[in-house]
């Protein structure tokens, strides 16, 4: 839908993005991690350049290669930002050991690693969804490189 006044207002305002996940005071780390790499847009966008999202380093390389023909739907870009940083935060959570999904108390999801570090990928993920850089293969190896045993596969609990 093309409004112009609305069109206009987000050229003067921005958009708003953001995921928020909130509880009822249970905390399933297995579910909240399932919830979160649900990543339905890009999921759909991969499938379509052929790119398998299989929750891999490798993917997120494959990811860099897309062509950014999203940046001109201002409608699905912020969705698809949110959906970029969520799926880096699960290849993350998958790859990475002892890192895990963090819920701020305002609902904002982040990733914590074992180092005690925070690393809001949901914000990345705008980043590079607008602008490409930095790449989300790069955001990973600067991510794992801090990380013990970040090279070895990860044991399931």
């Amino acid at each position: 839908m093309n409004i112009s006044f609305l069109g206009n207002w987000r050229k003067k305002h921005g958009l708003a993005f953001g995921v928020a996940v909130f509880s009822d005071g249970d905390h399933d780390p297995e579910g909240v991690a399932e919830l979160l790499s649900e990543c339905e847009l890009l999921r759909a966008q991969a499938h379509q350049a052929g790119i398998e999202l299989d929750d891999s380093a490798a993917s997120l390389e494959a990811l860099d290669q897309l062509l950014p023909r999203w940046r001109d739907d201002e409608e699905s870009l912020p969705w698809l930002g949110n959906d970029v940083g969520l799926y880096l935060g699960s290849v993350i959570v998958r790859t990475i050991p002892g890192a895990l999904w963090e819920i701020w108390p305002n609902g904002h999801p982040v990733v914590r690693l074992t180092s005690g570090r925070e690393i809001d990928v949901v914000a990345s993920g705008h980043t590079w969804a607008s602008s490409g850089a930095p790449e989300l293969s790069q955001l990973f190896a600067e991510v794992s490189e801090g990380e013990p045993d970040a090279h070895l596969p990860r044991r399931k609990p």
